[in-house]
This record gives C-alpha cells, structure tokens and sequence, in this order.
C-alpha cells in the first residue's frame, strides 16, 4: 500500500511539471498576473476581479482564463467552494 502511494505521489509530480505557459504568455505576464492577483487578496472570484487584474496587467480577459487554468493544471491555484480561484504560491502561499 505503501509503495502504491509513493508512486502515485510521483505521478502527479511529474504531471505537474509538464503543465506549460499559455502560447504568447511570457515569464513577465505570469509575474504581472500573479501580483495583479495578490493585490486583489489572493483571489479571483467575480468579473469585477477579472476587469481590475487585465487593466492593472494589460491583458485580455481570454488570458486572464487561459493563465488562471494554467494556475490551476500546475498546483499554483485551487479552486474556491463558492466558485473562483485562489493563488497558492508566493505572497499567496
């Protein structure tokens, strides 16, 4: 049981670390969004949220979705209860 465990553990490691970058989405937009994000208390939640992150970052509210599921794919997010993101790493950790 045991061993089953371990390598299911690794499994997902290894299925996170495939998670890549939107295409068109640079180191710096993910940086952006990330602060964007934590000036708005770690969340994502209603489209007020998502207006307030594109004009503080400058980007669509299409890349707004695709980084956020990207987020989410790579363990840098978790979904809310009652809908929305949350930001689980650096200052949101």
């Amino acid at each position: 049981m045991m061993r089953m465990n371990v390598v299911a553990m690794a499994s997902v490691g290894v299925l996170t670390a495939c998670a890549l970058p939107p295409k068109g989405i640079s180191e710096q937009d993910l940086l952006n969004y990330d602060a964007a994000v934590q000036s708005l208390g770690c969340t994502m939640v209603t489209e007020p949220d998502y207006i307030a992150a594109g004009f503080q970052t400058g980007l669509t509210r299409q890349e707004l979705l695709d980084i956020t599921a990207y987020k989410l794919s790579a363990g840098g997010a978790e979904r809310l209860p009652a809908g929305g993101v949350k930001l689980t790493t650096g200052a949101c950790a």
